[in-house]
């Protein structure tokens, strides 16, 4: 699920489930893990973290969140340290802390005994609403007006020239963004590998900063920014 279209899917239903509103596919954020390359993954894990594709639904005082993107997350937690096929879902609330759920997401057995349980609960006639509820009933969701804060890894390669890091620092920082680390690395091709950790910052604000990147004229590529997420 290259694209997280799938998973995204499968994200839609658990929100209606958790939150007893209605199916959103078209409200979700979704980005795929097309971008991501194998120095993202060895520099995630010189930080202590691991990409993972991760779907969160969170109900905030701005509204409902939802979102399919790749993300870092601690190598230490329960979702850094999941491997190959293996799924896991992750509950929380405000008295219950988190509850964890781990199985395989993935294969012709759990595929055909998830079938056969619902098969076998119809038969029986112990068959209830999908979502708990009647479909008609769900509530229509409410999304965010804006998204959690949240720190962001950014990778960019720049123009090797006089003040190219500068100009992005100074873009940074006119969207209210501080830097939280910074890494230039060696080079001898004309551009500049440059790794970026923001502190907290709203998602609106990053794209912006973004957007105002492409007008310096020290891009050699479009930047990848990538969520860090402390579960």
């Amino acid at each position: 699920d290259v694209g997280g279209i799938d998973a995204g899917h499968k994200l839609a239903i658990l929100a209606a489930i958790a939150f007893g509103t209605r199916v959103d596919f078209d409200g979700l954020l979704i980005e795929g893990i097309e971008r991501i390359t194998t120095e993202d993954i060895e520099q995630a894990a010189d930080m202590g973290y691991r990409i993972k594709l991760l779907g969160v639904a969170q109900k905030t005082g701005r509204g409902l969140e939802a979102r399919m993107t790749p993300c870092l997350v601690p190598t230490t937690s329960p979702l850094g340290q999941l491997e190959g096929g293996t799924n896991m879902v992750v509950l929380e609330g405000d008295s219950v802390g988190q509850i964890v759920l781990r199985g395989a997401g993935a294969g012709e057995g759990p595929t055909a005994s998830a079938v056969m349980a619902d098969v076998l609960d119809i038969a029986r006639g112990n068959s209830m609403p999908v979502f708990g509820i009647p479909a008609n009933e769900l509530a229509a969701p409410e999304p965010a007006a804006a998204s959690v804060p949240a720190a962001y890894y950014l990778r960019m390669a720049l123009q090797d020239k006089p003040g190219a890091l500068a100009k992005i620092a100074t873009v940074l920082g006119d969207a209210g963004i501080s830097i939280d680390r910074m890494r230039q690395y060696g080079h001898t091709d004309p551009t500049a590998p440059v790794l970026i950790v923001t502190h907290k910052t709203a998602r609106d604000a990053l794209d912006k900063a973004l957007e105002a990147m492409e007008g310096t004229g020290v891009l050699a590529s479009q930047p990848v920014a990538i969520r860090i997420e402390d579960v």
